[in-house]
């Protein structure tokens, strides 16, 4: 049983005759006798999202041929393996809209309005799904480090062990990498939680302080206006901070809430739904189908190119969330790598490691690559699924229980079984 958040459009007529429309946002609960899903979780979204990490996981595994001096795209076509190895940056990028909508249209939800949104509460609920899985991977990372495994080694170079851990811990890995290099893969990936988190820790208050008016549209409009000069301009010819600085991510995050603020406004009609659904598909397959002539465009040159990839994950967000897109059953796998996103981007390093050591004890068989590829996402997705129900899961329930002022006051749901319908207004209706 999980809470379902319909938007009911009402109407009434006032004394001097006109008709004033209200938006309305009710949390109920109910428990599906057909055995179908809850629309708790969006499909499209967790297909995006899933997308999201498979270009992410065929990247590092890309990587790792690569560096190993594999030839094994020789032959093939050039768009073609670009399109399927090399998009790990253009997925992150797809990964921040996504965020930006979700804490968006969640933080409407539990708030009713972004400026009333519970600071304190903000905090606690992203401490408390997102630290306990990462402070257990730095522990992990640390021990490695210290029983000298050549994969997790933080050398002196890139500022060595305790130079690492402070940049994970104060969310500044993307700016310690600008300046000293890559950092070892396991590492390397928390360049995008420091953009992330860097933005939960600025969006309670600027909703607090701007969240009432236009200003605060205005603000998301500047960063989404910022992210093509972070890139090229601002960047300063520094090829890892083109991609890894915070303004180069934030317009992909402005935009998603802008999406987000946008349907909670809006209910679009279901000819437009398509169409946006259509545009945002269009706009994907336009950057990640023809990504060699994108980059060498004027798009590619001038950062345009990842806000376009941007617009176009929101596009597909607005339509998938409005049009309550339903995934038919062989999408089911992609949904369900999306859902343990977060689980599969902080573990997966591991999986490709372990799993490439074996592909070059092997003998490096040409023919073993495909299966390298398959059995990275396969395990990967296991291996999320794992840590996602053993440990962050129960982990996120029990810091929401611990620090919850009273049951249920920390989002939509501590255990979506136990919330009362009569109590589950989410409070979030616009006159």
């Amino acid at each position: 049983m999980h809470p379902r958040l319909p938007i009911e459009k009402n109407t009434e007529t006032t004394a001097n005759g006109r008709v004033r429309g209200r938006l309305e946002c009710r949390m109920i609960t109910t428990t599906p006798t057909d055995g179908s899903r809850s629309w708790l979780r969006l499909d499209g979204i967790d297909a995006l999202r899933g997308l999201a990490i498979f270009f992410v996981l065929m990247n590092h595994v890309n990587m790792r041929l690569r560096l190993a001096h594999i030839p094994y795209t020789a032959g093939l076509p050039e768009q073609l393996t670009s399109s399927l190895v090399w998009n790990g940056q253009n997925g992150v990028q797809m990964f921040f809209a996504i965020s930006g909508f979700l804490i968006t249209s969640t933080s409407l939800r539990r708030w009713g309005s972004l400026a009333r949104v519970d600071v304190r509460d903000f905090y606690l609920l992203r401490f408390a799904r997102i630290a306990p899985l990462l402070l257990l991977l730095l522990a992990v990372l640390c021990m490695l480090h210290a029983a000298d495994f050549g994969d997790f080694v933080v050398t002196a170079k890139t500022g060595g062990l305790a130079r690492a851990l402070l940049a994970a811990l104060t969310i500044h890995v993307n700016v310690l990498e600008a300046q000293r290099g890559y950092l070892p893969g396991s590492w390397d990936i928390l360049w995008s939680l420091s953009v992330e988190e860097m933005f939960y820790l600025f969006f309670p208050l600027i909703c607090r302080v701007l969240g009432r008016g236009k200003l605060l549209v205005a603000a998301l409009l500047l960063f989404v206006v910022l992210g093509p000069f972070a890139r090229t301009v601002l960047a300063q010819g520094n090829e890892l901070w083109q991609e890894y600085s915070y303004l180069g991510g934030m317009d992909a995050i402005a935009l998603g809430c802008l999406t987000a603020i946008t349907l909670s406004r809006l209910t679009i009609p279901r000819s437009a739904l398509w169409i946006s659904g259509a545009a945002g598909t269009a706009s994907l397959v336009f950057v990640l189908g023809f990504s060699i002539q994108v980059e060498a465009s004027v798009l590619g040159r001038s950062g345009l190119d990842m806000t376009l990839l941007a617009l176009g994950t929101c596009l597909l967000i607005a339509s998938a969330a409005q049009g309550r897109w339903r995934s038919p059953r062989i999408g089911v796998p992609l949904g369900t790598l999306g859902r343990r996103s977060y689980e599969v981007y902080l573990t997966h390093m591991f999986v490709v490691f372990a799993l490439f050591r074996l592909f070059v004890a092997a003998g490096k068989p040409p023919g073993g690559v495909p299966i390298l590829f398959v059995a990275v996402i396969l395990a990967a997705g296991l291996l999320g699924e794992w840590v996602a129900r053993a440990f962050s899961e129960p982990m996120n329930r029990r810091l929401r229980r611990r620090f919850s002022r009273e049951p249920g006051s920390l989002g939509s749901a501590i255990d979506a079984n136990t919330i009362d319908a009569n109590k589950g207004r989410a409070g979030c209706s616009r006159q």
